[in-house]
């Protein structure tokens, strides 16, 4: 590693904490990386994260949401795990498509340099061929920055996360156990037959990382009720950990919550001093004032989110903390409802009766697009706030044209390849693809705003950065009618004039509608513009 890393804390080499998870999966261990560089960060330290997922997957582009949540796009065009969304929003950065370390990456990289004969006739092992590439990641990212927090994914005992469990050992030896640190997230029940917290979960889970060669240095507990004394002294006694560094992470109200309890708890505190930083008071004062009047908020609108995978929530992950940040900027909560476009196919428009705004997001595929298409147009027809996104700016402007233009058969020939008018087209430069991954319009593309339009009002500038994930976009054989029509392109891409990226309807109270994907941007301190200005538009609505 770099030896020019200089900081207040006089660090000549970067700090690695790696966090790794036992017992069961979904305990929040991304919320908990992501806090924890927002710890670091707040310190006054160059601070990033890496997310490290062992599944064969080059990327997360080709995943369902449905087994995986939302797939989260980077500004470079990365298609990555949803954590590193997380770690964005915590410590207000843009990340790369190199934080996201995979398994099929890592083999990948590995097998073309065997081709090549890089290993001069070595026989190519996991040891030393594949963690050497996992380590050689991890540090081309540390030469940059004073810490790294690096996530593992999976749980302890996993196949898929033995080599990245074994690179870390590794690196512990070869920076020295002073540069690297082991943090271990576990579950800590409490069964209703004794009422009492169990620790054994935990102790085996750390009998496992041990016999990996790996001591954790500071086990975070997971647990409904803060951790009882009593299961703390167990915990350390039984993991060779100290008892200061056993620290208790029980449920919160909100996730934004949880930087502040783990520095409550002493946790940057003890890792600053574990890894030899000189440790300062952390600014986290704005973080609090934010969290405080979330919290301290009264007034409620309601939001429907028209989808297709509503069923697992995590699908639209980053809208849902677009809408929590504007619930801060407009001093109102939002409450969503959550409703299954086909459900709304087949119980028609009632399921949207007195709400307050309405969402339409993206996805891809004909299942449900009916559905989306009758949110639109009751959005539209009642003057609802609205905000479209994507796939559902696409099936706003096909509502449009049926009608209100009166296109019978208008449709998207994705959904539809025969259709009479293809109001929206495949992207000339998609028509010959043989690959799925990695081959959208993907990442962050420029976009030019039209002064005296809503979305000029909103942002403020004429020239803005927003990322994508498409194939399909607007016809331009059918952008005139449309116009005449009253339907208003207030933003197109700034690289070709002829690809449309924001549409509105003036005549409504609130009614836009973004091919990109602003929720991917959107900030707990800055939240993205549309849907500042939809939750204020649905706050009017309700409250006038």
């Amino acid at each position: 590693m770099s030896t020019n890393n200089i900081t207040f804390g006089g660090l000549d080499m970067a700090k690695i904490i790696f966090v790794t998870g036992g017992v069961v999966s979904g305990l929040g261990k991304g919320i908990t990386s992501a806090s924890l560089g927002m710890l670091m960060k707040s310190r006054g330290l160059k601070t990033t994260n890496i997310k490290i997922d062992p599944y064969l997957n080059y990327d997360a582009g080709t995943m369902s949401p449905y087994q995986h949540g939302e797939v989260f796009v980077l500004d470079d065009g990365g298609e990555v795990d949803l954590d590193l969304g997380n770690y964005e929003r915590f410590l207000n950065t843009s990340l790369t498509f190199d934080h996201n370390i995979t398994t099929g990456k890592v083999y990948s990289t590995v097998i073309e340099k065997e081709r090549r004969g890089d290993y001069l006739g070595a026989t190519v092992q996991v040891i030393p061929h594949i963690t050497n590439e996992i380590k050689e990641r991890v540090r081309k990212i540390a030469d940059e920055y004073d810490v790294v927090v690096v996530e593992i994914g999976g749980t302890v005992g996993d196949i898929e996360s033995m080599p990245f469990l074994e690179a870390a050992r590794q690196m512990q030896l070869e920076e020295g156990r002073d540069n690297v640190a082991f943090v271990h997230v576990t579950y800590v029940p409490k069964l209703k037959v004794v009422g009492e917290q169990k620790t054994k979960p935990t102790q085996h889970s750390v009998k496992e990382l041990r016999s990996l060669g790996i001591q954790p240095d500071a086990i975070i507990a997971r647990s409904e009720d803060p951790l009882e004394e009593n299961a703390k002294k167990k915990i350390s006694l039984f993991t060779n950990v100290p008892t200061e560094a056993v620290i208790s992470a029980y449920d919160v109200e909100d996730t934004y919550e949880v930087p502040l309890l783990l520095e409550k708890e002493g946790l940057g505190k003890y890792l600053t001093k574990r890894l030899g930083i000189d440790d300062r008071e952390p600014d986290l004062k704005a973080w609090k004032e934010m969290v405080r009047k979330y919290k301290e908020i009264r007034d409620e609108v309601e939001i429907a989110i028209v989808g297709k995978y509503v069923k697992l929530a995590d699908s639209y992950l980053s809208i849902k903390e677009a809408l929590k940040h504007s619930s801060v900027a407009n001093e109102v909560k939002v409450r969503i409802r959550w409703i299954e476009a086909e459900d709304l196919e087949k119980e028609g428009v009632k399921l949207l009766e007195n709400v307050d705004g309405i969402i339409v997001p993206g996805g891809f595929g004909a299942r449900g697009s009916e559905g989306k298409i009758m949110a639109v147009k009751y959005a539209r027809e009642n003057n609802i706030p609205f905000l479209g996104i994507c796939f559902g700016f696409q099936l706003t402007v096909v509502e449009f044209a049926r009608h209100v233009l009166g296109f019978k058969g208008a449709n998207s020939t994705e959904i539809d390849p025969h259709t009479p008018y293809p109001i929206i087209d495949l992207m000339e430069e998609q028509r010959d693809l043989d690959k799925l991954g990695g081959t959208m319009r993907l990442g962050a593309y420029p976009i030019k705003i039209k002064k005296d339009t809503l979305a000029h009002k909103l942002y403020a500038k004429e020239l803005i950065y927003e990322r994508h994930r498409h194939r399909w976009e607007v016809n331009p054989d059918f952008i005139n009618e449309l116009e005449k029509a009253g339907l208003v392109f207030s933003g197109i891409a700034g690289d070709d004039e002829r690809r449309m990226e924001i549409l509105e309807l003036p005549d409504k109270h609130y009614f836009i509608a973004t091919q990109f994907h602003p929720e991917f941007k959107s900030r707990p301190m800055n939240p993205a513009p549309v849907f500042k200005g939809l939750v204020k538009a649905a706050k009017e609505r309700r409250y006038g």
